[in-house]
């Protein structure tokens, strides 16, 4: 992991336009932590040096998107700003916050738990204790509003995707599939393995912030059982925050 990551730090970023007034800065084409972690230093190194033109920066597991607008920043004036940021002093990175989920890994919201179990050699507590056991870090909001992608997986619970996708899961759903992990912000189709569910609204367009995480956050997974989970459940559809940033 340490060479991978050496590595990932020496490769230089390509450039690749998305449209006419965004730009896409590649640092690989891997989930590593090490093209992760340059990510969101450029992401932070562009927070510190603000750049007239600049719109916003969308970071994922391995490149940045910076939307932009061309009328006040040409394209060759953002790729000077952007290596002059890459070759800067990085800034130190943030620590970012730590939050405690509620999650229920009752079987009727744990719907794939025990295929999960059985297809990782793993009794459905191991399962459950493996997941809710490991700190993960949001790396990105992707596919659609609130879906928060995870680093952290524990590499026992790797397995590959249903092999028939579901035409929609419950916003919530605690879902897992190819080494990565996901809080399914909204009601969508996926075919991912829904493991439980978090109470917790991720995104919620009459709350600002509307996005309750950020890139960088940790995630700590508080399990409770069904009566509980339908206790928050009713609050945060009342729209009460029921997950707990740690001091």
């Amino acid at each position: 992991m340490a060479d991978r990551a050496l590595r990932a730090r020496m490769i230089a970023p390509r450039y690749l336009d998305a449209g006419e007034c965004a730009l896409t800065v590649e640092f690989g084409a891997a989930i590593d932590a090490g093209l992760t972690a340059r990510v969101l230093a450029l992401d932070a190194a562009l927070a510190a040096r603000p750049c007239a033109g600049i719109v916003e920066t969308v970071p994922t597991y391995r490149s940045l998107m910076v939307h932009y607008d061309p009328l006040i920043l040409p394209r060759a004036g953002l790729v000077a700003h952007l290596e002059a940021a890459l070759e800067g002093p990085a800034p130190a990175p943030a620590e970012g916050s730590l939050w405690h989920l509620p999650a229920c890994y009752d079987p009727a919201v744990a719907t794939d738990l025990a295929h999960v179990a059985a297809a990782t050699a793993l009794s459905p507590g191991q399962v459950v204790a493996a997941h809710a056991g490991a700190t993960y870090t949001v790396v990105m909001f992707g596919f659609a509003p609130g879906w928060a992608y995870l680093a952290g997986l524990p590499p026992g619970l790797t397995l590959p995707r249903r092999a028939s996708p579901r035409d929609r899961i419950p916003g919530g759903s605690l879902i897992v599939a190819a080494g990565q992990a996901i809080v399914a912000g909204l009601p969508m189709p996926s075919g991912w393995h829904i493991l439980g569910r978090t109470p917790e609204r991720l995104f919620s367009p009459s709350r600002s912030p509307a996005f309750l995480l950020a890139p960088g956050d940790r995630i700590r997974f508080d399990p409770v059982d069904a009566a509980a989970f339908a206790g928050l459940e009713a609050r945060a559809a009342a729209g009460e925050p029921v997950a707990r940033k740690a001091a």
